[in-house]
């Protein structure tokens, strides 16, 4: 990184936990593409924060934000604007029955925090079950229910918090006599431990139907409906958590589609606002009820915004029109047909899993003895050096996995481009290390 780079950073707080930020300064940005300060162009293959899922500077987007910010921004949390109301009737209108009550807030960890919230109330329990890989925010029920990172030096967490064992089908915890993963046996026993633990008062359940920050782990086909009965016996709501999943990332407007669970409640964020501050709690009107009769209070500066939520209310006309749930599913398809290809040429990749355009590809080094985490920071420079923009979980004890989730705006020739430039990349890498398996940083 340039010196200069370096001196403007001087009054910044680090706050990703490595103490490092991106090299470059970014100017501007447009569909898939990134641009720094010095005229370099990165392709964007994580839509921002996981987020821009109609590219960077969608011209419907910026259409809408002008026109709004100049009539109607923000005002009172208390007052009701017409964006807020045609939003909450269209977004409920995308899903299925009972979810027809809304409220909007401004990132994900807002809106677990707003579900737990909620959940606690209605059924007058506190205890909270997520898994032991789950990133779900950093406000403080929310961080309670993460157990991916940033537990440690903070002190004790909030009584009531379990995690389950994440059902992993590439490194497996529980094995049938096949040696494949036996996830219907893992969450027995996942339970049991709940159970041991619970104080009798198991309120909710918390997950994602893909576990991104987990290393992008897909729940088996079956899983979810399972845990959803694990839930409902013991009284405990199913919240789910999709804000990298939703609105017609994964080939379908929601995740949970795939298996036909509803969920209790629903939380959306990142892409409902396509890289701006928004997000959403959807519920029930029944627990809704229940909430209200019980004094839910959740009372911020910026809920029901007009500003954002008109950005939602585009977000989903383009959604719709375009069919970008069906282009996901396309492009998904083309983008794990390239990486398949490159994984059988380079032994590095461990596995490649995901569903539409949300995939993870696994770097391992078994049996080489080779460092995984220096492999995969210095693959994630060489991509960058040769233009391409890659986001990596590294895991302790586990591979690292780059989360591949492009813009579902984005061309054939751009993911395309992509994947070539992670195989050039990779082989790059692996060519300088001499072992075909890691290289030293």
């Amino acid at each position: 990184m340039p010196d200069d780079t370096l001196a403007l950073q001087r009054h910044l707080v680090r706050y990703s936990g490595r103490g490092t930020f991106s090299p470059g300064i970014i100017d501007r940005a447009e569909g898939t593409s990134v641009f720094t300060e010095d005229g370099r162009e990165l392709l964007d293959f994580t839509s921002g924060q996981m987020s821009a899922i109609l590219g960077h500077a969608h011209p419907e987007i910026v259409a809408t934000v002008r026109e709004q910010v100049g009539r109607l921004d923000h005002i009172y949390s208390g007052m009701l604007s017409r964006p807020v109301l045609d939003l909450a009737e269209r977004l409920t209108g995308t899903l299925p029955a009972p979810l027809d009550k809304a409220m909007f807030l401004t990132t994900g960890a807002e809106a677990n925090e707003a579900a737990l919230r909620m959940a606690k109330l209605v059924t007058g329990r506190h205890e909270i079950v997520s898994f032991a890989r789950s990133w779900h925010g950093m406000t403080q029920g929310a961080a309670n229910a993460t157990y991916v990172a940033g537990r440690a030096g903070y002190g004790p967490a909030a009584p009531g918090n379990f995690a389950l064992p994440v059902p992993d089908r590439f490194r497996p915890g529980i094995v049938d006599a096949q040696g494949n993963l036996d996830w219907r046996r893992q969450l027995d026993l996942g339970f049991d431990l709940v159970d041991a633990q619970s104080v009798g008062s198991l309120a909710a359940c918390l997950v994602e139907p893909i576990l991104s920050s987990g290393g992008v782990v897909d729940l088996p086909p079956g899983y979810l409906a399972a845990l959803r009965d694990k839930c409902h016996e013991r009284g405990m709501l199913l919240i789910l958590d999709e804000a990298q999943t939703g609105l017609c990332r994964t080939g379908d407007w929601y995740a949970f589609e795939r298996d036909g669970v509803v969920p209790d409640i629903l939380t959306l964020s990142k892409t409902l606002g396509a890289g701006l501050p928004l997000a959403a709690v959807l519920t029930s009107a029944e627990i809704e009820r229940e909430a209200h009769d019980r004094g839910f209070l959740f009372f911020t500066t910026h809920v029901n915004d007009p500003l954002p939520a008109a950005v939602g209310r585009t977000v989903l006309d383009v959604l719709a029109r375009d069919r970008l749930d069906l282009r996901a599913q396309e492009l998904g398809d083309r983008l794990r047909g390239g990486l398949d290809e490159i994984a059988a040429r380079h032994p590095v990749i461990g596995d490649v899993r995901g569903r539409g355009l949300l995939v993870g590809v696994e770097l391992v080094t078994d049996g080489t003895g080779g460092d995984v985490d220096a492999l995969g920071l210095a693959v994630t420079r060489s991509c960058a050096e040769l233009g391409l923009h890659m986001n990596i979980v590294q895991l302790p004890g586990m591979g690292g996995t780059f989360r591949i989730a492009p813009p579902l705006t984005a061309t054939d020739a751009e993911i395309d481009r992509g994947v070539a430039v992670l195989d050039e990349a990779l082989t790059d890498v692996t060519s300088r290390a001499g072992t075909g398996a890691a290289v030293p940083v």
